[in-house]
C-alpha cells in the first residue's frame, strides 16, 4: 500500500483553524490513522479511542446498576471522531441521545461521512447532532438541554471536550469545574443518573473531591491501553459519578 497523507477539510473556528487529515502509519503496516489538529495542536487521532469508548460503556452500566434499565435519553458534550457517541449507540436501551458540539465542521464531516464511524451518527434515528456550547446549555437556569423540552431531565451527561479538568481546551471553559456549574448540570439529570467525564491525565484527587460535594458514589476508572509510538501503555481516565 502507498504512502497516504490527505487533509479532507480544514475550517476556521472560534478557537483557530480546525482540520481533519487521513494519514497512513509506516510504524503500523501502513495503517489509516485519521488525526483532527485544532491549529498546530493534536485533539484526537483514531489510534487512541479505548477510553472514549469506555466513557459511554461505564456511564451505561452505572446507569443500569442504579435501576435505569430502559428507554435511556442522554446528552454526550463534544462530537469529536464519534466513538463515545458511536459505543452508546449499541446499546439497546438507548432510546436518545443529543450530541452536543460547538464546532460546525465536527459535524458536518459526520454528515458528510468522512470518519471512519461513517454517518451513523448523524442517520440513526436515535442521534441528534446539534451544534451549540456545551458548557453554556449545561449551566443555564432552564431544567433542560432541550430548548423545546426545557423541563425535561436526562439520565446521564457524558463529556469529552477538555484535556482534563484542569487542562481547558479553551480557558472560558475553567468556569464549569466548579461547584457551582456542576450542581447546575446534575439539576439536569435525573435521580439516580450519571455524570461522567473522559480525562486525558490520571485521577485527580482535588476534582474527585469536588465531585463527590456534589454527587454520590463518584468513581475514577483508569483506562490503559497500548501505545505503538512508545512499544508499551499509556492511559486515560474517566469519572463516572451518580445524581443524589
Amino acid at each position: 500500500m502507498a504512502f497516504v497523507f490527505e487533509e479532507l477539510d480544514c475550517q476556521a473556528s472560534p478557537l483557530g483553524d480546525i482540520s481533519l487529515r487521513r494519514r497512513s502509519e509506516p510504524r503500523l503496516n501502513n495503517e489509516l490513522v485519521y488525526e483532527v489538529k485544532l491549529g498546530d495542536e493534536f485533539l484526537m487521532s483514531s489510534l487512541f479511542v479505548e477510553a472514549e469508548e469506555q466513557l459511554a460503556s461505564l456511564a451505561l452500566a452505572a446507569l443500569k446498576g442504579n435501576g435505569h434499565c430502559e428507554d435511556h435519553e442522554i446528552v454526550v458534550g463534544g462530537l469529536g471522531l464519534g466513538y463515545t457517541a458511536v459505543e452508546a449507540l449499541k446499546d439497546p436501551a438507548l432510546k436518545s441521545m443529543r450530541v452536543i458540539d460547538i464546532m460546525p465542521a465536527v459535524i458536518s464531516w459526520h454528515q458528510k461521512g468522512l470518519l471512519p464511524v461513517g454517518d451513523i451518527l448523524a442517520s440513526d434515528p436515535r442521534s441528534t447532532l446539534v451544534e451549540g456550547d456545551f458548557f453554556k446549555l449545561a449551566t443555564s437556569s432552564e431544567a433542560g438541554f432541550d430548548s423545546s423540552e426545557p423541563e425535561g431531565k436526562v439520565h446521564a451527561v457524558l463529556l469529552d471536550i477538555d484535556h482534563s479538568p484542569s487542562h481547558w481546551l479553551n480557558d472560558a471553559n475553567q468556569s464549569f469545574y466548579t461547584e457551582t456549574s456542576l450542581r447546575s448540570v446534575a439539576d439536569k439529570i435525573c435521580t439516580g443518573g450519571v455524570f461522567a467525564l473522559w480525562s486525558n491525565e490520571l485521577p485527580d484527587a482535588q476534582f474527585g473531591e469536588l465531585l463527590n460535594r456534589v454527587f454520590v458514589d463518584c468513581e475514577a476508572h483508569v483506562v490503559n491501553f497500548p501505545n505503538p509510538y512508545t512499544g508499551g501503555e499509556s492511559c486515560n481516565s474517566v469519572y463516572v459519578a451518580t445524581v443524589k
